[in-house]
């Protein structure tokens, strides 16, 4: 009888996680709702967002009440988050990759837990301490010296030409996102480093293998799985990232980036920035654009995650078989 209880307790405690989701893709879906029949596929093939006339009566449009002028399309915002997000994998892959691997295979065993908390510790700071950091000195040094460098050396390639502009953009938001990236998969794949049986790494060394191959082609394999899990780790967490790109993203509206350096805008950073302007919608259509810009922000993550645990688990199925 206890055991029962026990288990009931345990599968309740269990379901909370996806009744959550589901409850909140519920609420979205509901809010938004209106927003999904007035702007229609429009809503993500789009590049103008305009809250129309605020101050002029509302007209109605497939029986549903907006601004004058009202229109809503975010395929700016769309660009922008991928755009940041795949930039900032691209650099913090290999780095957290090679820390992790310092942390595991390089460093003292005595040192690695001051050196492990380190990392822990980054991935703690808040977003905005990052933001905050990144406008003081990331953005002076951006515009003054890293992207005129990027400009003059990768001029040919269209994406890194020139004007690099006043440093807000695309590239200081890639580098801040791949800072707060880096400690979250650092994390991850470090922990899983050091879960290798030392067993195992002996047969690689009594094959003769160099400790460099040992690492490359022994124990990378056998952390596939949690690696392409810290990788999804960090992508979310850089999809979502609000506050340090909205200070430093330039805030870029109804055009899409046409190099490296250009201002953008995210769908979480933009909807903080609007949902101010928006509640000036005596309609309600514009806050309700928004909660749908949330829903694809929403599927979005989704989607990802499972595309994770497909490629999770036919890994897991090779290992196996």
């Amino acid at each position: 009888m206890k055991i029962s209880i026990f288990r009931l307790v345990l599968l309740g405690l269990t379901s909370l996680i996806p009744v959550a989701l589901l409850a909140i893709l519920i609420f979205l879906t509901r809010y938004s709702w209106s927003a999904i029949l007035f702007n229609g596929v429009h809503f993500l093939l789009g590049k103008t967002w305009d809250l129309g006339n605020l101050y002029a009566n509302p007209v109605m449009v497939h029986g549903l009440s907006v601004p004058v002028g009202a229109n809503y399309g975010i395929l700016v915002f769309i660009v922008g988050t991928l755009a940041t997000s795949l930039i900032a994998l691209l650099l913090a892959v290999p780095v957290g990759l090679g820390v992790a691997i310092f942390l595991a295979e390089g460093v003292p065993p005595r040192l690695r837990p001051a050196l492990s908390l380190i990392v822990e510790l980054l991935a703690g700071v808040p977003s905005v301490v990052y933001g905050l950091w990144g406008f003081a000195v990331l953005i002076p040094f951006v515009a003054h010296h890293l992207a005129p460098a990027l400009a003059h050396l990768l001029g040919s390639i269209p994406f890194f030409a020139g004007p690099v502009g006043s440093g807000y953009g695309l590239l200081s938001s890639s580098l801040v996102l791949a800072l707060m990236v880096v400690p979250v998969i650092t994390a991850t794949v470090s922990e899983a480093l050091q879960g290798i049986s030392r067993e195992a790494k002996e047969a690689a060394y009594a094959l003769g293998a160099m400790r460099f191959e040992v690492v490359w082609k022994a124990m990378l394999p056998m952390i596939r799985t949690s690696l392409i899990g810290a990788i999804i780790l960090g992508l979310g967490r850089a999809l979502g990232e609000t506050m340090a790109v909205l200070m430093l993203s330039g805030g870029a509206l109804n055009y899409l980036p046409n190099n490296i350096y250009s201002p953008i805008s995210t769908m979480a950073s933009f909807i903080a920035s609007q949902l101010d302007s928006a509640l000036g919608d005596p309609t309600g259509m514009a806050v309700r654009s928004l909660a749908e810009i949330a829903l694809v922000l929403f599927l979005i993550a989704v989607i990802v995650n499972i595309i994770a645990r497909l490629l999770t688990g036919g890994f897991g199925r090779a290992v196996h078989n």
